[in-house]
């Protein structure tokens, strides 16, 4: 036997094939290289570049020292969290809910372990439009489910449709992942698209997973709507992914939810109990001064993507083989790099663009995240939480190393 054979049946099969966080990874490699002392950019880390609001580190810190939140607390959250969550969802997205159909958890990640666990038996069909977020068809796979990927393109705005939707369709088909604002593209669905998907997936009797992170950043003429707002006949067979992560600033607090059916959110929490017990309570009390506070912040902000959003397309727009659509939220924009492909640049000639990612690493010091991660290739993603001088900084080095 071979030594890398040994060491593959040391580790299940089930967690062998899970494959490495391919944002993260990138981030991970971006900070180590800055901490090496190599001026790096990097556009790989979906998190904004802003600090959590003084007054949720304030109720934190006051946390701290009340030995209350010392001990284990319930797991499915604090109950004034759970309860507060209901009321904030209600108040953003016009989904009225009660405190027993959330389940807090330890971040969005989790609540989506939970939900695909909870809804998937083995062999399970997930349809999976792409591009899609990494975690996905990772977690669909952990839960036993098998992820089907429904191609979007450039031109559909990397929005499916309900042919789309219906010619990927078997009667293996349990549920479908929605997600509006998407990462990694940005991608909007109107109301009148939420609406006809929704009543689709309602009239074949399929569950709906949709995540709902993103949905205070939105740009434009672009307005976030709820699947189970637009169809409530759905709300019976519906998840609803949500968290403090991206609208705070709260990426490292690991506080997210799930809200659905309360039997789902019972079979969830039972997961949970022996997963991880509670989250911590010092998180849950920093996420429940956010849900219950103003978005002032928050709109603050919104303010600062958006002038992001237009100055990374423009710059992007202006480099010969990268066509960059819009994005209408949260805060990525996915380029075609096609044109980019198959030319010699620096003694190189990348043919994917996970070759062209590892170049301008290597030859511009800008870290990007290459298609193949989110189910596509020749496309890169770019996030744009981070400042104005990087973005052009950054942009400016792609720029002259493809124009060389």
């Amino acid at each position: 036997m071979r030594q890398d054979e040994a060491m593959d049946s040391r580790i299940s099969t089930r967690i062998a094939a899970i494959t490495e966080s391919a944002t993260l990874a990138v981030d991970a490699k971006a900070k180590a290289l800055k901490a090496a002392g190599r001026p790096v950019i990097g556009f790989g880390a979906g998190e904004p570049d802003f600090p959590t609001p003084d007054y949720i580190v304030a109720a934190a810190v006051e946390a701290c020292l009340d030995p209350r939140w010392h001990r284990y607390t319930p797991a499915a959250g604090l109950p004034q969290l759970r309860e507060a969550i209901a009321v904030k969802t209600a108040r953003d997205s016009n989904f009225k809910i009660t405190a027993a159909e959330v389940l807090v958890t330890n971040g969005g990640k989790q609540a989506l372990y939970n939900a695909f666990a909870a809804l998937l038996n083995p062999g399970d069909e997930a349809l999976l439009p792409s591009p899609y977020w990494t975690t996905y068809p990772e977690s669909i796979r952990l839960a036993g489910g098998v992820p089907v990927v429904v191609p979007t393109s450039v031109e559909s705005g990397y929005r499916v449709s309900v042919a789309d939707l219906e010619a990927a369709c078997t009667d293996r088909t349990k549920l479908l992942v929605f997600v509006s604002p998407s990462n990694p593209t940005g991608a909007v669905y109107d109301p009148a698209q939420v609406r006809e998907i929704g009543q689709w997936a309602a009239a074949r009797g399929i569950w709906v997973v949709t995540d709902e992170i993103y949905e205070h950043l939105v740009y434009g003429d672009a307005k976030f709507s709820s699947m189970p707002v637009e169809v409530p006949e759905i709300a019976d067979r519906c998840v609803v992914i949500n968290g403090v992560a991206k609208t705070y600033a709260m990426t490292g607090w690991r506080v997210g939810w799930m809200i659905g059916p309360t039997d789902v959110v019972k079979a969830a929490t039972n997961l949970q109990s022996h997963a991880t017990s509670n989250v911590a309570n010092v998180s849950q009390i920093a996420a429940l001064a956010a849900v219950q506070g103003d978005l002032t912040a928050v709109e603050d902000m919104k303010i600062a993507f958006d002038r992001r959003r237009r100055l990374i397309v423009d710059l992007l727009r202006a480099i010969p083989g990268i066509d960059c659509p819009e994005p209408q939220g949260a805060f990525y924009v996915y380029p075609s790099v096609f044109g980019a492909l198959g030319r010699s640049i620096r003694g190189r000639t990348p043919q994917t663009s996970a070759e062209l990612a590892d170049l301008i690493l290597d030859a511009a010091e800008v870290a990007v995240v290459p298609g193949e991660a989110f189910g596509t290739q020749g496309f890169l993603r770019f996030s744009y939480a981070l400042s104005d001088a990087d973005i052009v900084e950054g942009v400016g080095r792609i720029a002259a190393l493809l124009s060389e």
